[in-house]
């Protein structure tokens, strides 16, 4: 269902944190939107997502920032293969480190093959992202108990390391969805548009 421009703003409930989007949904999505938290540490992260007019993501360019570090990503999909190309200035390792957390390794992926069958991305941290296979598969108003398996590139924040997920999403009665991926389940509220309105564990909407 097709709607003007809209604002949509989470607060993160499992950490100090919150995600601002601009949306366009009147032919595929064109979405910008900054999310920040403070944990593992604190960090900015600003991204751009662009699907097709059947909500197939296109491409996304996002970058993450904090104190002394700065990762950025651009994935683009064409022919039916990902591309992914990355820069980092500063040492988020290092800033993980000292915060007492292991060190996240290298952005981006250095087996791009690996997604070839994914058609959807998932941003971590962002419920914007769960909206894609919702309404490329029709779910919102799919029958419940319905049942699809995907594969999702999974860009993981602050690190912007790149990784192919499998993805469960059942239809639940009243149009909600249940989300489950490597033992982790989330039952989905959301709105008449597809629009996460509470993500339990994650955040809730409060525009």
């Amino acid at each position: 269902m097709p709607t003007k421009p809209k604002s949509l703003f989470w607060n993160r409930t499992d950490v100090a944190g919150a995600d601002h989007a601009l949306v366009d949904d009147r032919r595929g999505l064109s979405a910008r939107g900054t999310a920040l938290a403070v944990d593992p540490v604190a960090f900015t992260c600003r991204y751009e997502l662009r699907t097709d007019e059947r909500w197939a993501a296109e491409g996304l360019e996002v970058s993450c920032e904090g104190a002394g570090w700065l990762r950025s990503l651009r994935l683009e999909r064409a022919a039916g293969r990902w591309r992914a190309s990355t820069a980092e200035q500063g040492d988020l390792d290092a800033a993980l480190v000292a915060a007492g957390h292991p060190a996240a390794g290298l952005p981006g992926t250095e087996e791009p093959e690996r997604l070839a069958k994914a058609i959807d991305i998932d941003l971590s941290a962002s419920p914007l992202f769960n909206t894609l296979p919702v309404r490329r598969l029709g779910l919102r108003d799919a029958a419940p108990g319905s049942t699809h398996r995907i594969v999702a590139v999974w860009v993981l924040v602050p690190s912007l390391q790149v990784i192919p997920a499998e993805q469960i999403y059942t239809v639940l009665d009243g149009g909600g969805v249940r989300f489950a991926s490597e033992g982790f389940t989330a039952d989905i509220t959301l709105d008449p548009a597809g629009y996460v309105l509470r993500y339990p564990g994650l955040a809730e909407r409060s525009d």
